[in-house]
């Protein structure tokens, strides 16, 4: 069964740096797609970026490009991979709770449902990132 651990979160000042981690365990294959989600207080869920090992292909939001870099730790491939999400010139409207997510059957980051995350069957617990002077 797949798991996700997400870390990091935190308050940060506006313009400041945090990096958010997921750790993902249960995976019956080597290959895979994991992103990273958020809710902001009062909207829906978006996705924000995604990575695949399958064909390095990572996605972003447009509201997050130049500003958010996904990676993989590619020391902990096979089965249980790590994703951090380096978060940098952060706003107010950054703020929210982030979750990390993946789909067992889906190791692309191409046509997926970022607007709600409906083809991505595991999530993390989520944690708070607070952007606030």
């Amino acid at each position: 069964q797949l798991q996700l651990v997400e870390s990091g979160g935190g308050l940060v000042q506006p313009g400041g740096s945090l990096t958010l981690s997921c750790a993902a365990s249960g995976f019956s294959s080597p290959a895979y797609a994991i992103a990273w989600f958020r809710r902001a207080p009062g909207k829906e869920r978006e996705g924000v970026a995604c990575t695949s090992n399958f064909d390095n292909y990572s996605w972003y939001s447009d509201s997050v490009k130049g500003r958010f870099n996904i990676s993989r730790d590619r020391s902990r491939e096979n089965f249980k991979p790590t994703v951090y999400l380096q978060m940098g010139s952060l706003k107010p409207e950054d703020s929210g709770v982030y979750y990390c997510a993946t789909e067992s059957t889906q190791v692309s980051c191409h046509y997926r449902d970022y607007s709600g995350g409906t083809d991505f069957g595991s999530w993390g617990q989520g944690l708070q990132v607070t952007v606030s002077s």
